[in-house]
């Protein structure tokens, strides 16, 4: 195998962090608003956790794309 096709493959293989990501963030979502509207008044409450959980995960996203990039033009 051709070293420009092993970085090819590195890095598509690096970036499929970003589908865990995906998911996550859309099962934060989900789940807070199932919980929010069973229960109203203790929404106010977890909204600090739900942004944190939600950036955490967008931040893990990210970097999976940056070591991606990092493979493919290093």
């Amino acid at each position: 195998m051709e070293a420009e096709a092993a970085k090819f493959i590195g890095a598509g293989l690096a970036t499929l962090g970003m589908i865990g990501s995906g998911i996550g963030v859309g099962l934060i979502f989900g789940n807070f608003l199932g919980g929010a509207t069973r229960n109203p008044s203790a929404a106010g409450g977890q909204f600090t956790n739900l942004i944190l959980g939600a950036a955490l995960t967008e931040a893990l996203g990210i970097l999976a794309f940056v070591l991606g990039l990092l493979i493919l033009f290093s």
